[in-house]
């Protein structure tokens, strides 16, 4: 087979996509309860345009065994984070909403990938070095080639835009280099070369101990983070803890990270303005507006928490729109692998 690596290629053509919708694809990983930051950056943003696209929303539990992780949480919080996308408000008529490893051409493209994936690309990831700490020799290989799978995920639906935080815009370019990296090698329009798409407002929620750093359901510390299934007086206690200062100035103001943080929230929450938001708390003080912060959440987290337990408490219905989900992507993950599978020459 002669390659021509230097021969322009075309946009890939996107298998059953609809001709006036763009295809979106995101997923989270059902590790823990998931937290405001997943919602206000992602979640609610899926929701509010999930009639605008063709939507294809993943729970990555693959991913989720690239760090140790026990069995029976690892089913449950799948079960657990299926029942929170459509307690958000996601809706299976707008979109494909299902589990990663029950579509096994996830698994099957990533192989395929880490063999077209140089070294060298995959040292520059720094989520890698973040996760892996002081680790590095004994952690999975499968965390170090974590951004393929990622990358296969996308690759695998024919996407047009990865809705992500700013954290993940080095994976999304891995991905589209690998996209353009295999349709070149191979002269062959294979995959669609994705764009991140990344909301500038409330996109990255801090975490409420140490604002400097991104609010992760990881985090060790649960008062550094509010998960979507917290009770009333729980939002009140960690919003009351919550970092400020002591300058007491209800303003937004980068060089003070814990107010500018919760102002953040607040904002993402109520769709006001700075100057709007600035106005309401002039003379007033941190306790007067951790109180309005802490009506706000329980407002917006309630309904989700009912719609919640009136989903996990009827699995059959939840287990048969994940099946649903996955019977829908299924044959587009199929056509992708054959494709992939014919310009290589497997089969």
């Amino acid at each position: 087979m002669s390659i021509d690596t230097n021969q322009q290629v075309q946009p890939a053509i996107t298998q059953d996509k609809p001709a006036t919708k763009k295809r979106v694809f995101s997923g989270i990983q059902p590790t823990n309860n998931i937290h405001l930051g997943n919602y206000l950056g992602a979640i609610r943003n899926w929701v509010e345009t999930q009639d605008q696209y063709d939507n294809v929303f993943c729970i990555v539990d693959l991913h989720a065994i690239t760090l140790p992780i026990d069995p029976k949480d690892l089913h449950n919080n799948t079960r657990k984070l299926a029942a929170l996308y459509l307690a958000c408000g996601l809706d299976a008529a707008h979109c494909k909403v299902f589990v990663q490893s029950h579509v096994h051409q996830h698994a099957e493209l990533s192989w395929i990938l880490n063999c077209f994936t140089p070294m060298g690309w995959l040292n520059r990831m720094t989520q890698f070095k973040t996760k892996a700490g002081d680790d590095m020799e004994t952690v999975s290989a499968g965390l170090y080639c974590y951004p393929v799978l990622m990358a296969g995920d996308i690759l695998l639906y024919q996407t047009d835009l990865v809705p992500v935080g700013d954290d993940q815009r080095q994976h999304v370019e891995l991905t589209r280099d690998l996209a353009q990296r295999f349709n070149s090698l191979y002269n062959k329009p294979v995959f669609t070369i994705p764009k991140a798409d990344i909301r500038a407002a409330g996109a990255r929620v801090m975490s409420l101990e140490d604002p400097t750093k991104k609010m992760s359901k990881s985090d060790p510390n649960p008062n550094a983070y509010i998960t979507l299934l917290d009770d009333p007086k729980t939002i009140k206690k960690k919003i009351g803890r919550a970092t400020t200062d002591s300058e007491r100035l209800v303003t937004f103001d980068p060089a003070r990270p814990g107010i500018t943080n919760l102002l953040t929230i607040y904002q993402a929450l109520t769709g006001q303005s700075n100057q709007e938001i600035e106005a309401d708390f002039a003379g007033k003080g941190y306790g007067d507006f951790k109180a309005a912060l802490t009506e706000r959440l329980v407002e917006t987290l309630s309904p989700i928490q009912q719609r919640y337990h009136e989903l996990i408490n009827d699995m059959p219905t939840l287990e048969a729109i994940l099946k649903q989900g996955a019977d829908e992507v299924r044959p587009m993950a199929e056509h992708t692998v054959q494709e992939v599978k014919k310009a290589i020459g497997l089969g």
